[in-house]
């Protein structure tokens, strides 16, 4: 019985479609095992950070990307100045204000002091977080305000803030409370030397303004703030009060709203006062 003439050729035939689909498979396989491109940039991508201290420093770190922070080196102040750290362009600056922490017989003593030490010798602890993109801060799981290429700072020196403070920096994945505001606009406060006092004109804050409206308020004038973590009554999350340094010997501070006991109580919003620069607005948040 003599072959069919077409027979080879329909083997060869045959042949190509299965070389084609080993071939299809091997690489089926190999995209299915190999990172891609997105994966990789996923990964790279600002999650979460969070710094925890208390009013004597002891700060931790945690969060998924706690690997995009560097610390930036720590400096004494007093009278409630601030160190002026660099911050490398691109780059989110954490300032964290604390009491050195003590040692030896002094630290019993000092576990339940709300007041600070007599010299009033604070540390500040700066680090850098490369977010990439905007990011949303929290303060004791309150939404404060987002940033990017910006400066935060943290204050926990203030009498009666007691317990351990926690400032959050979430990539804006998902749902976010909050608003997006952009940084303040540097060209409209070149004019303000840091090292030198000037007059502002206090701003109308009430107990339960939100946090957003009380930030926008002291970016009109320029003044730089770091948050306070408070207890007590209130609405939380919200602005309790306002401390603006007023310049001077004794380093008073203008509180609004006003209070009977405040050491400037006879200032009241609208008045024209003179402050330090150096010294950042205190904003008191409740916890």
């Amino acid at each position: 019985m003599r072959s069919h003439p077409h027979r080879p050729a329909a083997l060869a035939a045959g042949a190509v479609p299965l070389a084609v689909a080993l071939a299809l498979l091997a690489t089926g396989c190999e995209a299915s095992t190999t990172p891609t491109a997105t994966d990789a940039h996923a990964d790279d991508t600002f999650s979460s950070v969070r710094f925890t201290l208390g009013a004597r420093g002891d700060i931790q770190l945690a969060g998924a990307s706690r690997t995009a922070v560097t610390r930036a080196g720590d400096r004494t102040v007093t009278g409630g100045r601030a160190y002026p750290f660099d911050r490398p362009p691109g780059k989110l600056l954490v300032v964290l204000r604390h009491w050195p922490s003590p040692s030896g017989q002094r630290a019993a003593r000092d576990v339940v002091r709300l007041l600070p030490p007599p010299d009033d010798v604070a540390i500040e602890s700066a680090y850098l977080v490369d977010t990439g993109d905007w990011a949303l801060a929290e303060l004791d799981g309150h939404a404060v305000q987002w940033l990017r290429r910006d400066t935060i700072r943290v204050d926990t020196t203030k009498a009666g803030a007691v317990g351990r403070t926690h400032l959050t920096l979430s990539g804006p994945r998902g749902s976010r409370p909050g608003q997006v505001t952009p940084p303040q606009d540097a060209r409209a406060c070149d004019g303000v030397d840091p090292a030198v006092n000037r007059y502002v004109v206090l701003p109308e804050v009430e107990s339960g303004t939100t946090v957003p409206e009380v930030l926008a308020r002291l970016r009109e004038r320029c003044l730089d703030v770091q948050y306070v973590s408070m207890p007590g009554g209130g609405h939380r999350g919200t602005v309790r009060s306002i401390e603006i340094p007023v310049a001077g010997h004794t380093a008073p501070v203008a509180e609004l709203p006003p209070t009977d006991d405040s050491p400037a109580q006879d200032r009241l919003p609208g008045d024209k006062i003179l402050t330090d620069p150096s010294r950042p607005t205190r904003v008191l948040v409740t916890r």
